[in-house]
């Protein structure tokens, strides 16, 4: 019996990452699992690697900055499994690197697109799938930089502050309706928005940020996810959780 037994989870940007391993530590704790990433390739590997290891999940390609692809996605989450009971709304991207007088028109509305309105949305159908469960939990990525700035990262950093912001306003909405709403930051993570787009120098400057000497791995993020979205978090709502190796404390 695992703390997830007989729930239902949708995971968005499961297809690698932060999100994979969530997805998987979700399935192991006894959920069944909706997996959803605009890769279909990767999504499917996700769902495969779960049910070899016994689970139950199911794919659904999405575009998380689509309103109407977030609708679907909880409509089918309802329509395969019964119900939605725990929501991560992980799907993100970097962005371009430029100072915000340089910044790029497209860059700043797709960042914002997926980082932020992409957790709007996907909280704006999750929350009445879950009222109709008789409860549930919501946990929003948000990152380190949802605290503090870091230079020629506008859009990114924007985004992710508004997605803690988002996150308190939900929970004081929904948490006596017995849906928490919580925010989980991490810290640089080896996925592969790391490995594909630095160089090891860039790799071993981000490494010496992190008080405690190297970069997180996407398993211990997902430790924090499932917490979250089970009930030995029950009194915990509004919250946001740094994941970051010591990185806040400078």
């Amino acid at each position: 019996m695992g703390i997830l037994d007989k729930k239902v989870s949708l995971v968005t940007g499961a297809g690698s990452g932060i999100g994979r391993a969530a997805a998987l530590k979700i399935s192991a704790e006894g959920s069944k699992v909706i997996v959803s990433d605009l890769n279909e390739s990767a999504g499917k590997q996700t769902v495969d690697l779960i049910e070899k290891r016994g689970g139950s999940a199911f794919f659904i390609k999405a575009d998380a900055s689509s309103a109407k692809d977030n609708e679907m996605l909880v409509n089918e989450a309802v329509k395969h499994f019964g119900g939605l009971h725990l929501a991560v709304n992980n799907a993100g991207v970097g962005g371009p690197s430029a100072p915000t007088g340089e910044y790029p028109i497209e860059g700043w509305d797709k960042v914002i697109s997926i980082n932020l309105s992409g957790v709007f949305y996907g909280m704006r159908y999750q929350i009445p799938a879950m009222l109709k469960a008789g409860g549930g939990s919501i946990v929003n990525i948000a990152s380190i930089l949802g605290q503090v700035g870091f230079a020629n990262a506008p859009a990114y950093v924007a985004a992710k502050h508004g997605v803690v912001g988002l996150t308190k306003n939900a929970a004081l909405e929904y948490s006596s309706q017995k849906i928490r709403v919580n925010s989980v930051g991490p810290g640089f993570i080896n996925t592969p928005m790391i490995e594909n787009n630095l160089t090891l120098e860039m790799r071993t400057g981000l490494v010496s940020m992190h008080p405690i000497g190297r970069l997180g791995e996407p398993d211990e993020v997902a430790e924090m996810i499932v917490w979250l979205g089970s009930d030995k978090a029950s009194f915990v709502t509004g919250a946001y959780f740094a994941v970051d190796g010591g990185y806040l404390t400078k």
